[in-house]
């Protein structure tokens, strides 16, 4: 590109007003879909004032492939009027007998805002789109709130110091989200690492080198409810125990 044509594309830039801020929220970050359950309701805010929009939903597979089964977004399409809640609805079909009822299963979950069309000129206007994790679980590996916070399997995961990196096993029927993971509960996160979502008996690699974070690292993970707990762990001759709490 031209020095002539770079300028030109500013110059345009700068005349075009860009509305890139969210709408449309949801009132979680992520879906638990239990088994025993016909559907799940999810809360769509609109924090205009003055505008509605357009909330547009529909469901993935662990792929990014849209999906019509064996869940479906009721409405898929619907107005959100300024300032006021609303509520979509996730149903199940029959077809959630055919996956894995010894594991959970994870779809994704995708809410578009669609602006109406602005009264001013030179408006680019984008679509704004919010995608989080919907988990099925099934009826058989459903827990109660007390021991999802008493007793999370997030803290049954097992760390193995390699020589530049660590092994990380998720032995649970359960996906584990590691967001971080440091030397301390008050450290930040090593630059190397990237967070890690491990399927259920999966296992994983964490690239950042043991000698970096000590004997006793700390593992962030996400728990149900979108917030995040810690697990700590003593490792010694390259073994690594979960440290019991208290």
């Amino acid at each position: 590109m031209t020095i002539l044509n770079k300028k030109i594309c500013i110059g345009l830039l700068c005349a075009i007003s860009v509305n890139a801020q969210a709408a449309l929220s949801l009132d979680r970050t992520r879906i638990i879909f239990e088994g025993d359950k016909k559907s799940v309701s999810l809360n769509i805010s609109n924090s205009s004032e003055k505008l509605p929009y357009l909330a547009q939903a529909w469901i993935e597979n662990d792929k990014g492939v849209k999906i019509q089964t064996p869940f479906v977004v009721v409405p898929p399409v619907q107005r959100v009027e300024p300032g006021k809640p609303t509520q979509v609805k996730i149903e199940s079909i029959n077809a959630t007998q055919a996956l894995p009822q010894d594991r959970e299963s994870v779809f994704y979950f995708n809410l578009r805002e669609i602006p109406p069309k602005s009264e001013k000129a030179n408006v680019l206007q984008l679509a704004l789109q919010t995608k989080i994790k919907l988990f099925y679980r099934p009826e058989k590996l459903i827990m109660s709130g007390t021991d999802v916070i008493n007793n999370p399997w997030q803290e049954k995961v097992k760390l193995q110091e390699n020589s530049s990196n660590y092994t990380i096993e998720n032995p649970t029927p359960y996906y584990v989200t590691i967001i971080n993971i440091a030397k301390d509960d008050k450290s930040k996160t090593d630059p190397n690492f990237n967070p890690v979502m491990l399927e259920p008996f999966g296992k994983d690699t964490i690239n950042v080198n043991p000698l970096t974070l000590g004997s006793h690292p700390v593992l962030t993970y996400i728990n149900d409810y979108g917030g995040r707990s810690q697990v700590h762990f003593s490792c010694v001759s390259k073994k690594c125990v979960v440290k019991e709490k208290g």
